[in-house]
């Protein structure tokens, strides 16, 4: 036909034609897979099944064939309680999640068991006396001994007591127990007992409470640092008490104990007395239960020790008049 290009030349324009469209197409493909790839999820996506639409029946749920046969691992049961929901639905109830524990309160104060109270230092019946006699003690003598001045007479008088086989009790000052350790030992040796005659041998009854507590407390420290006991036995400094005085005393522990003679052997050959007169003074008042009085020290004047001088001689008579020999322990039995 006239006018029209050769057909060689159609053909040439027809492939050039379609070389154009094919990259085009290519160069299409290539941008929306590298868009696809930009997109895609960095890991496998999980293999849930998507949920069902409401109203849909249980027929239009993706069939077996549309899910991927993955195996399933179970995951082992948590010992603890169930993580709680991120949200809450309105109007459901919800259970709470775990509360964490607080701070452990304290074991309930209960109050401190309370001790027994103490056992009666000695017996109720004692109190607010000066005893002057053992009650109970039947054909017996408690002799006891004074010490608040020297030691002259100690010796002699232990011995006496030793060889006799008679035990006697011993009222010490403080101040006399810590100036003779030696002799405090020896009494506690030779099994006899003591008891408290105050620390300096003031009369008691021109002191103030306070006082005479110091005065009983303070000798029973210096006994003790002697190596000796003196509790619960008191003895009042020159037999000076009233209601009062006893009171303290007995509020600190103590029963007092008087005597029912005294041999009056610390006057000394200068004041009258001998040997024999002591031991006759003991036996004219002898009665059961008797508290005999001598002293330890000798006379400050003559130096005569006449209490221990007669001390032999008095335990043979008492014995001859079918009594023996207790200490005042036997005040504590009740």
């Amino acid at each position: 036909m006239a006018g029209e290009p050769p057909l060689e030349q159609r053909r040439d324009a027809r492939r050039r034609l379609m070389a154009a469209v094919l990259v085009a197409i290519a160069v299409l493909a290539a941008v929306v897979l590298a868009l696809i790839l930009a997109g895609a999820p960095r890991g496998p996506a999980p293999q849930t099944a998507p949920p069902a639409e409401k109203g849909a029946s249980p027929s239009s749920s993706a069939s077996p064939s549309s899910i991927p046969s993955t195996p399933v691992t179970e995951v082992p049961a948590s010992s603890g309680p169930p993580p709680s929901p991120s949200s809450e639905t309105p109007g459901e109830a919800t259970n709470p999640g775990p509360v964490a524990p607080g701070p452990t309160p304290p074991p309930e104060t209960l109050p401190a068991p309370q001790p027994p109270p103490p056992v009666a230092p000695f017996p109720a019946g004692l109190a607010g006396q000066d005893v002057e006699l053992v009650p109970g003690a039947g054909p017996s003598v408690a002799l006891t001994f004074d010490a608040g001045a020297n030691s002259a007479g100690l010796p002699s008088i232990l011995q006496t007591l030793a060889g006799a086989g008679v035990r006697g009790t011993f009222f010490l000052t403080g101040a006399w127990a810590a100036a003779n350790p030696a002799g405090v030992a020896a009494i506690v040796a030779g099994g006899h007992r003591v008891g408290n005659h105050s620390q300096t041998h003031p009369d008691f009854t021109g002191l103030p409470d306070s006082v005479i507590g110091d005065q009983v407390r303070t000798a029973e420290q210096s006994i003790a640092g002697a190596g000796a006991d003196p509790r619960p036995l008191f003895r009042f400094p020159f037999g000076a008490r009233d209601a009062r005085t006893i009171a303290a005393v007995n509020n600190l522990g103590y029963v007092p104990v008087r005597w029912s003679v005294d041999t009056l052997g610390w006057k000394g050959t200068s004041g009258g007395i001998t040997a024999q007169l002591v031991a006759d003074r003991a036996l004219s008042a002898l009665q059961p239960g008797e508290i005999v009085l001598m002293h330890i020290g000798s006379n400050p004047d003559d130096g005569s020790t006449l209490d221990a001088d007669a001390l032999p001689r008095m335990i043979e008579r008492m014995r001859q008049a079918g009594y023996g020999f207790v200490t005042l322990d036997s005040l504590l039995a009740g």
